[in-house]
């Protein structure tokens, strides 16, 4: 990962290096989250995520610049919000089915980072690149509808859902602002990663007590490769929010769901169907209208 001069102010173009680098993140992400959700013991699974990513982070800390002062009172909170985060997905995951939580999750996240680029950012989105996001979100709500308005006992998924959304657009926001007062990405990755991993692993330690070994390894290897995948996702996230606006970037990370949708098909049985073929060709276009 490169670095960046403090205070340089990223491009408002996508070019095609940013495109490539966030399609990747939404690519990994979505692999990532399939394998927490296919973890039956959720706490033992997200444990061994934060495990992973608290070993990379620290390895990223260890031969990366230390990120400028300016920057972490934004690592801060965002590691604090990705504790949030994780907490409220794993809830999630308990709850409801991956193809309804998972684009449900990532598809609240680009109105409100658009309008957070906006208030504080001051990014003004082009016409085409705002009817871009639009299509894009009009794409991800009809993948949660797919399968038709959701009953009462879907609603707690849902609402922990919407929340999880919430929660990634404050820290996209928040992460967004502080990679680019860096001068490091690498250094504010590793750190982000280092401050936020340890919690998880704490938590099910004095939870789990004597019985933790016999029941993490039966999904080491997976919960493991998914923390390694989520912190290269998001690195390469973080390394796009130096190099162009946040609300398109935003926008771009979230086709995650369509691999997702795929992923639900063909490993948990969903049925993928003619609206969610509709929604993909509606990401894919708002897609290419946020790059031009």
């Amino acid at each position: 990962m490169s670095t960046l001069t403090a205070g340089t102010t990223p491009s408002s173009s996508v070019g095609l290096a940013v495109v490539a680098a966030v399609l990747l993140a939404a690519v990994l992400h979505a692999v990532w989250n399939a394998l927490a959700h296919a973890i039956t013991d959720q706490l033992v699974g997200f444990a061994l995520i934060g495990t992973s990513i608290t070993l990379g982070g620290a390895a990223l800390v260890l031969v990366a610049p230390a990120p400028a002062a300016a920057s972490w009172p934004f690592l801060a909170g965002s590691a604090l919000l990705h504790v949030a985060y994780n907490l409220l997905l794993m809830r999630s995951y308990g709850l409801g089915d991956f193809g309804q939580v998972y684009p449900l999750a990532r598809g609240t996240s680009p109105w409100l980072v658009a309008l957070g680029a906006a208030v504080f950012v001051g990014e003004d989105l082009s016409h085409l690149r705002l009817v871009g996001v639009l299509v894009i979100s009009v794409g991800l709500v009809i993948l949660v509808f797919a399968g038709g308005v959701p009953t009462r006992a879907a609603r707690p998924a849902i609402g922990a859902a919407v929340l999880t959304g919430v929660v990634i657009a404050s820290y996209t926001t928040l992460d967004g602002l502080g990679v680019r007062s860096a001068g490091s990405v690498a250094g504010y990755t590793g750190w982000l990663f280092l401050l936020q991993g340890p919690f998880l692993p704490l938590a099910t330690v004095v939870a789990r007590r004597g019985r933790l070994w016999r029941q993490v390894r039966p999904h080491l290897l997976a919960g493991l490769a998914g923390g390694l995948l989520s912190l290269v996702a998001y690195g390469l996230v973080l390394w796009a929010q130096t190099r162009g606006a946040l609300a398109p970037i935003a926008a771009l990370r979230e086709t995650s769901v369509i691999v997702g949708a795929v992923i639900g098909t063909v490993l948990f049985g969903e049925r993928f169907g003619r609206w969610r073929i509709a929604a993909t060709v509606l990401v894919a276009a708002g897609v290419v209208l946020i790059t031009l």
